[in-house]
């Protein structure tokens, strides 16, 4: 903050809220600025400043942290769903600081999903620019043609969007067009349900999509609803060093598993609960 930032962008890092939401009580005169209430978030601030939110300090900022988590099936990469859905959040322990998913599954695939406490390191890692592989195991229901790895690692077009390269390999294959067969694909970007639309170009139905790993991340043993937090010196070596994207704060040590969060939506009581939850 030594060249100063966005008051909004400073409340979201102190783990309050988004940024988004952080404007929104700066709308509703809930925040002041050295005591003075704001009435716009249009304010650059400096390390100095002093921020309250509803006349309380703002909490120091955490460092930044990187989490792995293995999605189930049937739960929504979202905070809140109007419809009532699971969501990943809903699934998450108590005590853990405000987290943000980076890249979405969406409701019908599983495997691992990273969370970050931290805005910039969400936004650098889903950046294209970083280049990390995103790999996935795909089951699909109909007949592989052979030929098809070495179409998808061209690049296709479906529908007028530009697909790029996507290393495909063939596992095992069926031996009847309603039989199923297993694929490995592996992407750089990863848009929008790229790879079933991908699959149904090829006259292929997508009934399972498992993600392995996200750059070097693995989903590795985690079972499914399980979340780890990634080692701070693996988080330091992957993100080369301490986290560019917030100078002077490297990533934190990993702290005690906390229980479970208690609640109407939040069930998970204990392991056996839990697994009771993902066998129905």
């Amino acid at each position: 903050m030594d060249k100063g930032e966005r008051i909004a962008k400073v409340i979201a890092r102190a783990g309050l809220c988004s940024r988004r939401e952080a404007e929104a009580w700066i709308a509703q005169g809930r925040v002041a600025l050295d005591g003075q209430v704001l009435e716009s978030p249009a304010i650059t601030v400096g390390p100095e400043a002093r921020i309250t939110v509803d006349g309380r300090p703002l909490p120091a900022p955490e460092a930044p942290r990187l989490w792995r988590y293995h999605k189930p099936r049937g739960q929504l990469t979202t905070t809140k769903d109007p419809a009532g859905r699971p969501t990943v959040y809903d699934a998450l322990p108590e005590g853990l600081p405000r987290l943000m998913s980076v890249g979405r599954l969406d409701i019908n695939s599983e495997g691992l999903l990273l969370f970050t406490n931290d805005g910039a390191v969400k936004r650098r890692l889903e950046l294209p620019a970083t280049g990390w592989v995103r790999r996935y195991r795909v089951r699909v229901q109909g007949a592989v043609d052979e030929g098809a790895p070495a179409r998808l690692a061209l690049g296709v077009t479906v529908d007028g969007i530009a697909y790029g390269p996507n290393d495909a390999r063939l596992e095992s294959a069926g031996r009847s067009a309603r039989a199923n067969s297993w694929l490995t694909m592996a992407l750089k970007e990863g848009k929008n349900r790229e790879i079933r639309r991908i699959c149904e170009h090829l006259g292929l139905r997508v009934n399972r999509l498992v993600r392995l790993s996200y750059g070097p991340f693995q989903l590795g043993n985690l079972t499914p609803g399980e979340l780890r937090v990634v080692p701070a010196q693996v988080g330091r070596e992957q993100l080369g060093g301490r986290n560019s994207a917030a100078p002077g704060k490297g990533f934190a040590k990993a702290k005690a598993k906390p229980g479970r969060r208690k609640g109407p939506r939040r069930q998970a009581k204990g392991k056996s609960h839990a697994h009771r939850r993902r066998q129905t």
